[in-house]
């Protein structure tokens, strides 16, 4: 899917300086660009499967390593064989492409 990986492929920006949230209309363009996201509110979200315990840790410890280097942190919710992950930016309050970016980095994670 072409257009995740322009996603994927581009970095994340502070939310400062009085950025507002994204707008409906935007989001819904963005979320166009993933597959298998929900937005439920003011996040995105999704649930990724796995075989077993060990993969779903190291899913998590790749997205931990993500999240520290594009400074945008997901909730994670970690079970055995899957792993929710949920993004919003709660510097203002509602939706940013950063949460898209990182969602599609996300998805790239699960392929390789």
């Amino acid at each position: 899917m072409e257009q995740v990986s322009d996603l994927a492929s581009k970095q994340c920006k502070p939310c400062t300086g009085g950025v507002p949230p994204l707008s409906q209309p935007e989001a819904d363009s963005l979320m166009k660009q993933l597959e298998g996201w929900q937005q439920s509110g003011n996040l995105i979200g999704k649930t990724y499967r796995f075989k077993n315990y060990y993969q779903t840790i190291a899913f998590v410890n790749a997205i931990a390593w993500m999240a520290h280097r594009e400074d945008h942190h997901p909730n994670l919710a970690v079970a055995y064989d899957s792993c929710r992950v949920e993004y919003s930016t709660h510097a203002i309050n509602g939706l940013s492409e950063n949460d898209f970016i990182c969602a599609a980095k996300a998805d790239a994670l699960f392929e390789l």
